[in-house]
């Protein structure tokens, strides 16, 4: 169900400075096309992922680990819905950005957040971490969008010790690892580790020239990227992989893909889109899963090919993965989940389908 869940979702369109982390966009997604698309649930949505914030049944104990992960989709999907003030309280809001500050931590590698406190018995410890209690790149990440979209005021953060935990965490092959040392390396943590530097505004903890050969190595011939190096073409570490070379600083006259090889990610993507409206992550691999339409529509996006997209038909798609009671599932007639009700909305942000005047 979560399988995807430390792939991170991106907000590529919205810069950010040292003095203020992006904030995802309002969305209005009341759309009911007559006779073509099924009416868009929004407030069974948004009560979804605010049941799931209130607790998850025991089945997904496997979960915890991954908690800041998941309060980001939640948060994250009220937030485009402008469901935050509504759906929640200010007394709610207060607590999670005070939870999520529990969970920096510090030491000899730097400042980060931890997934959660499910490695350690005392959550305010002022000891330094452990090699058991560390912060964890990627979810660094989301612990800044989400306390963004809270509208926190990061008086908390300790900047140049986040910088140095980045630092701490590039390979010298140019990738990052989840952890400073050891861990998973692979366009996901590259990705989280440019994100951060982007929104404090200060690229001096990382090597840029080394991470852009090794998003170069992740490419393949098809236009795609893998995960990392010679691994098969996917939609999600293509996003990340165009997305980061988007963010990464260069030269106002230096493109980061010549003509050609954006072209050749433009016939990939697009030729992802199934008939059934979605999107699947790799070549001839259906069915069309609904995070994909993030994934391979974002990317498009930031290629500036998203007028290719027919959005009418994957507005379509992401409404029979609609659950009964809330939620969008990965693909239809199954159980939804924070991740992909998240990125559902988020797609459906950048590529909305054409309503006709006079409509809702």
């Amino acid at each position: 169900m979560y399988c995807h869940q430390l792939q991170p979702p991106i907000e590529f369109l919205i810069r950010s400075s040292a003095r203020r982390l992006p904030l995802t966009s309002q969305l209005r997604l009341d759309f009911n096309m007559e006779d073509a698309l099924p009416k868009f649930a929004r407030a069974s949505h948004a009560g979804h992922v605010n049941r799931c914030l209130s607790g998850l049944p025991g089945s997904q104990v496997e979960v915890d680990s991954a908690r800041l992960a998941l309060g980001f989709y939640c948060l994250g999907a009220l937030d485009l819905l402008g469901a935050i003030q509504t759906k929640t309280s200010e007394t709610d809001r207060a607590s999670w950005r005070e939870w999520i500050w529990e969970q920096q931590t510090q030491g000899v590698h730097g400042t980060g957040f931890r997934p959660s406190p499910f490695e350690t018995a005392d959550s305010a410890t002022p000891e330094p971490y452990s090699d058991y209690d560390g912060p964890h790149l990627i979810m660094t990440y989301t612990a800044l969008l989400t306390l963004a979209i809270l509208r926190d005021d990061f008086s908390k953060l300790d900047r140049a010790g986040l910088l140095k935990f980045v630092r701490a965490c590039q390979q010298d092959n140019g990738s990052f690892s989840i952890v400073p040392g050891n861990g998973e390396t692979d366009l996901r943590t590259l990705y989280c580790a440019f994100c951060i530097c982007d929104m404090l505004g200060d690229w001096s903890g990382v090597n840029v020239e080394q991470a852009l050969k090794f998003i170069g190595t992740c490419r393949t011939y098809e236009g795609g990227y893998g995960q990392a190096s010679f691994c098969e073409a996917s939609g999600g570490p293509t996003y990340i992989a165009l997305a980061s070379l988007h963010l990464a600083p260069r030269d106002k006259d230096t493109l980061p893909l010549t003509r050609e090889q954006r072209n050749r990610s433009i016939h990939w993507l697009i030729h992802n889109q199934h008939e059934s409206g979605g999107f699947c992550g790799r070549t001839e691999k259906p069915p069309a899963d609904a995070c994909y339409s993030f994934w391979c529509g974002a990317a498009l996006k930031v290629l500036g090919a998203a007028d290719l997209i027919d959005a009418e038909s994957h507005a379509s798609f992401i409404a029979t993965c609609q659950f009964q009671f809330g939620g969008i599932a990965k693909v239809p007639n199954e159980h939804p989940d924070p991740y992909h009700t998240y990125l559902s909305i988020a797609a459906l942000t950048l590529f909305p389908p054409h309503v006709p005047d006079g409509g809702p």
